[in-house]
């Protein structure tokens, strides 16, 4: 038997609390699953289980805060749906493509070399099993209330809140059994979704997106006594299908002054514990310019590639010149990864700041980075991040360009050892063999951990960056 615990969703996370679980005792769970909504001093995150088996006991009741590594539900082994047997071959980004178009990789025959499993494997799943004839989904039929408003702080105007859409009958089969079985959860009716997946099919993603829809909506309708309401006592109109939801603890003044004492204290932290040193280093970005103008020529705004998406790629592969600025520092060693999890500093429309992960944003192509990065920000605001992402940066980047800040200097997230920062693009005279010219540029900079690296080794990294932006077809 294994014990589900409270999870650490970050180095300044010493206490949660439990909003709500999306599971019930006898319930099967598989690795990846989310299992539950916990709160933090700075959002609502959906906490997923690293185990297959079955859901034995509920321990905590929502509402309950612990501290970190308290048991929360205990998970026995299977007896009647065994153990799921994926495909070899399957990388951590496919595995994550399946999950976002509600594929069962147990069910894919991978076309590849020795059987391993291509994206467009993936992707062809995706289709058969939204168009397949298909039954109702194994949760319970039994009648769902609302959605889980107490699970996400509000955010009135969201734009990831994407009002549900009428979408053609032909398209309203498309629709895979987990985003169903999604659906049935949540208490979201699929058949006013409009897909985002292959083929217009309804994704996970879009249900979760429509079920903050009329979340927001109905806080904004809410008499000013009952939105400031104090925590945790648990309303009866956000039952889900596996029990009580809870309402985030605080005025969201109270939880905008806890984000921001929590950021502080990290901060201070950093600063007393990590010796930083600073680097910086102004980039001709003529080619990654040139490269993504030519490159989103006649496409859609909404289909265009950011020059951010260029600049996490590139401070991603320039790990592979110098990996002693990607892992942790822990109990008095260096500990490198072997994967490149981004942490992306996302800024809050409330006010407030948090750094969830790019999953191996090194393997990812521009494309794919790029709809992850928009996928990653979207749920931030929407306070619809999973634990995952927020457990495991192993290198942070922070892009105030948007703000019109031409330079800034961060501060590491421990236990990480290295920041990089990139401002604004801006034209500057430039000499370029002997002439000069008016060339864009941007300003990277680069906050290590002297314990880790000294100022060589991070100045091989900036030159690494700034060779990865100079070939931005090859990124």
């Amino acid at each position: 038997m294994a014990e589900f615990c409270m999870p650490s969703l970050g180095a300044d996370m010493s206490e949660g609390t439990l909003l709500e679980w999306l599971v019930h005792p006898g319930d099967v769970v598989h690795h990846g699953d989310v299992v539950a909504v916990v709160d933090t001093a700075k959002s609502a995150i959906d906490v997923e289980v690293f185990t297959d088996g079955r859901v034995e006991a509920l321990l905590v009741e929502p509402g309950t805060t612990v501290p970190v590594g308290t048991p929360l539900a205990t998970i026995g082994d299977l007896t009647e749906a065994g153990p799921r047997v994926e495909p070899p071959g399957v990388s951590p980004v496919l595995r994550h493509l399946a999950h976002e178009l509600g594929v069962d990789l147990t069910t894919v025959t991978g076309s590849g070399p020795s059987g391993a499993v291509t994206r467009a494997d993936v992707e062809r799943a995706a289709v058969h099993e939204t168009t397949a004839p298909t039954t109702e989904p194994a949760v319970s039929p039994s009648p769902v209330p609302e959605p889980a408003v107490a699970a996400v702080p509000a955010e009135p105007s969201q734009p990831a809140a994407v009002p549900a859409a009428r979408v053609p009958a032909a398209a309203r089969g498309r629709v895979s059994p987990y985003a169903r079985r999604r659906a049935a959860q949540l208490g979201v009716d699929v058949a006013g979704l409009h897909g985002s997946g292959p083929g217009g099919a309804v994704t996970v993603a879009d249900v979760e997106a429509a079920a903050l829809a009329p979340k927001a909506r109905r806080r904004k309708a809410r008499p000013a006594s009952a939105a400031h309401a104090q925590a945790p006592t648990v309303s009866p109109e956000v039952t889900t299908p596996a029990g009580r939801a809870a309402e985030p603890a605080g005025t969201p003044a109270e939880r905008a002054a806890a984000m921001r004492a929590a950021i502080g204290a990290l901060m201070a932290r950093s600063k007393r514990e990590i010796p930083h040193y600073y680097l910086q280093s102004t980039l001709d970005v003529t080619p990654a310019v040139t490269w993504l103008e030519e490159r989103n020529t006649g496409r859609p705004s909404t289909e265009r590639i950011l020059p951010a998406a260029l600049l996490l790629k590139a401070s991603a592969v320039a790990v592979r010149a110098v990996p002693e600025v990607n892992g942790f520092y822990v109990d008095g060693a260096f500990r490198r990864s072997e994967h490149v999890h981004l942490g992306v500093a996302v800024s809050l429309r409330g006010g407030g700041l948090v750094a969830p992960a790019i999953h191996d944003a090194d393997q990812m192509g521009i494309e794919e980075l790029m709809d992850a990065l928009k996928d990653l920000v979207a749920r931030a605001r929407a306070g619809r991040l999973r634990g995952s992402e927020m457990a495991d940066p192993t290198l942070t980047v922070t892009n105030l360009g948007d703000q019109g800040a031409e330079l800034v200097h961060g501060v590491i997230y421990p236990p990480q050892v290295a920041l990089v920062g990139f401002g604004r693009i801006v034209e500057r005279p430039w000499a370029v063999e002997g002439m000069l010219t008016v060339r864009p540029v941007v300003t990277v900079t680069l906050a290590a951990d002297h314990r880790v690296t000294d100022g060589h080794r991070g100045g091989l990294y900036l030159a690494a960056v700034a060779e990865a932006l100079t070939h931005p077809e090859a990124l």
